[in-house]
């Protein structure tokens, strides 16, 4: 639980700096890492592969809920939520700029020799894996379409 490994140490500063947003972010991350180990049968820390997966849905939630706020005008609701996203997207590795994702899908593209749209899954799983954490699906999914010609 190597990416996680600070959350204590997180939550005490922000309880003590009395930062609310921060605060119920990060109780979020706890209460989905606590519910993900007893689910699993358990065991007694999650991979950090398990927690960058994790904390990618607990983001794209954030992502999600604040997109359907400001499509209902309630900007007072999304802006909560856009800040929590943020800071629970501090604890995931950083991300590759468009240019770093455009090289490594043009990379797996050559390696599969891969011609077509016929070929997005074999693409896709190629990369998903190898980008695991470091770029969203929905970026690699659109990277791919591109570069095999959608």
């Amino acid at each position: 639980m190597g990416i996680l490994s600070n959350l204590g140490e997180e939550l005490k500063n922000a309880m003590r700096s009395k930062d609310t947003v921060k605060l119920e972010s990060l109780r979020a991350i706890k209460s989905a890492v606590l519910l993900a180990q007893t689910a699993s049968g358990g065991s007694a820390d999650l991979s950090d592969e398990e927690a960058i997966k994790l904390l990618q849905r607990l983001v794209k939630q954030r992502k999600d809920s604040a997109a359907l706020y400001k499509e209902q005008n309630r900007t007072d609701l999304a802006e909560p939520e856009e800040a929590q996203a943020e800071i629970i997207e501090a604890f995931l590795p950083t991300q590759l700029s468009a240019e770093e994702l455009a090289q490594a899908v043009n990379a797996v593209i050559q390696s599969t020799g891969a011609s077509g749209m016929q070929d997005m899954g074999k693409v896709m799983g190629v990369v998903s894996k190898q980008l695991a954490g470091k770029a969203e699906g929905k970026r690699i999914a659109d990277e791919v379409k591109k570069q095999l010609g959608a």
